[in-house]
């Protein structure tokens, strides 16, 4: 087992955010103006670094403007904003759907809790986990939806906005439910790819629901224009390199030169960075049987060593070069595809008991202690991960200590998110340079409009 887990050195993110993204952006509070559901979908595995912040200005407007109070006593950005109720387009149906995705690759033992911490915190919010190859999951947000639309049964309609960041599953949901709610034959109305940008405009309307009725647009997926300094934007831009889909259509048979990422285009990241947090978050998740095991000869021990690591899986797998090296870059590819493909699903059904203490360096700061014997890490996904007196609880049944710790995880988030907003984090140098110099010409603009009015008023 091991006894120290260090963090690894990440690169500095990349940033991705081509014109499409943008033009979204700046045309969300009209298309909100029009909209009764929003449905925003985020990855299981990163519920907190899958929310899109750009989109919360937007969403807080439309939801005062609906008569709605935003209730959280921590909203991620600003403050909450009342306003006297305004006419909607299909009436006063406002409401915000979070669909966790992609439910099948986390535990199921963390599933309650999240939502309760959520819901505790963010009450104008439905949690929602749903995978779109589980018919229930799909069964159940039709309905929630359907429900949502008779409340106001002189609307003659009710729409519903899907967004999210790029590659989290839009387009492959909102076919699932329209193959469930529309009787009949239906054929594949939206097209989908493993390529993160696939969708890059508004679509038209798709109809979910005949009685009531109930329409839809999805739209292009919105990353962050910039994801961060420090190790912070860097961990934030390797988890979501490492949640995309596979490249290959034939399980762990292909490798393709590139990997596909979800929220960010493949190329940006060097594959084997992407093994180094991969392995350490593993590691954490279950120190004494990290799910990578299950790919390395019988009776390997676990490492926290990249470089080890990828020598015994290529030779595991045959992967040398010329002279018996170890082609320690197809093995990181191999390794990256294959999490994605299984062993996502193997690390979500790890066991749920720790023998003895794991001591981990996380990227806060945190210290090895040794000599506490009694205390553990424990994570959920690759967002949440909290100490525990070993023997404390049994997850299966202490929903309500769950509850408190991932609660204890969200409040972090919450407030290091907005402390680095404050301290300008989320700007970039470039974006910077471009504000400064749009303020310049708003300047230079309104003094030439006020010499032009001055000029006017002489003659």
């Amino acid at each position: 087992m091991l006894l120290s887990i260090p963090f690894p050195p990440l690169p500095s993110p990349p940033s991705w955010f081509p014109g499409h993204m943008n033009r979204f952006t700046k045309q969300l509070p009209a298309l909100l103006s029009r909209t009764d559901i929003v449905l925003e979908l985020r990855d299981s595995r990163l519920p907190l670094t899958s929310i899109n912040h750009n989109f919360e200005g937007a969403i807080r407007k439309w939801r005062a403007e609906r008569g709605k109070v935003t209730y959280s006593s921590q909203p991620l950005r600003g403050a909450a904003v009342e306003s006297s109720p305004v006419s909607g387009y299909g009436g006063m149906t406002c409401e915000r759907i979070i669909v966790l995705n992609k439910r099948d690759l986390v535990p199921e033992w963390g599933m309650e809790p999240f939502r309760r911490a959520m819901a505790s915190r963010f009450p104008e919010q439905i949690i929602h986990f749903a995978s779109c190859n589980r018919r229930e999951d799909i069964k159940s947000l039709s309905a929630l939806l359907v429900n949502i639309a008779k409340r106001n049964p002189h609307a003659t309609e009710t729409n519903v906005l899907v967004v999210g960041m790029p590659n989290v599953g839009k387009s492959t949901l909102l076919n699932s439910l329209r193959n469930f709610g529309i009787a009949g034959r239906t054929p594949k109305a939206l097209q989908t790819s493993s390529q993160p940008g696939h969708t890059r405009a508004l679509s038209n309307r798709l109809k979910l629901s005949e009685d009531p009725l109930v329409y839809s647009f999805d739209t292009p997926g919105v990353m962050l224009p910039f994801l961060g300094r420090g190790d912070e934007g860097a961990e934030r831009g390797v988890k979501l390199a490492l949640i995309g889909e596979s490249s290959s259509s034939n399980c762990l048979t292909e490798l393709h030169a590139n990997l596909i990422t979800a929220g960010i285009k493949e190329g940006l990241y060097d594959v084997e960075a992407l093994v180094a947090y991969l392995l350490y978050r593993l590691n954490v998740l279950h120190p004494v049987s990290p799910a990578y095991l299950k790919v390395l000869p019988p009776g390997t021990a676990p490492t926290p060593s990249v470089s080890i690591f990828l020598e015994q899986l290529a030779r595991r797998l045959g992967m040398l070069l010329r002279g018996g090296e170890c082609d320690t870059t197809r093995a990181a590819k191999w390794f990256v595809e294959w999490w994605r493909r299984e062993g996502g699903l193997f690390s979500a059904a790890a066991p749920h008991a720790l023998p003895s203490a794991v001591a981990i360096t996380g990227s806060q700061g945190q210290q090895p202690q040794p000599g506490r014997g009694s205390v553990v890490r424990r994570g959920w996904g690759f967002d949440l991960e909290w100490s525990v007196e070993q023997g404390d609880f049994v997850p299966d049944v202490a929903v309500s200590i769950l509850e408190h710790r991932m609660g204890e995880c969200i409040d972090e988030f919450v407030e290091r998110t907005q402390e680095y907003d404050r301290q300008g984090g989320t700007v970039s140098q470039t974006q910077e340079k471009k504000r400064t110099w749009e303020e310049k010409l708003a300047q230079r603009a309104a003094k030439s409009k006020a010499k032009f009015i001055a000029r006017k008023k002489g003659f």
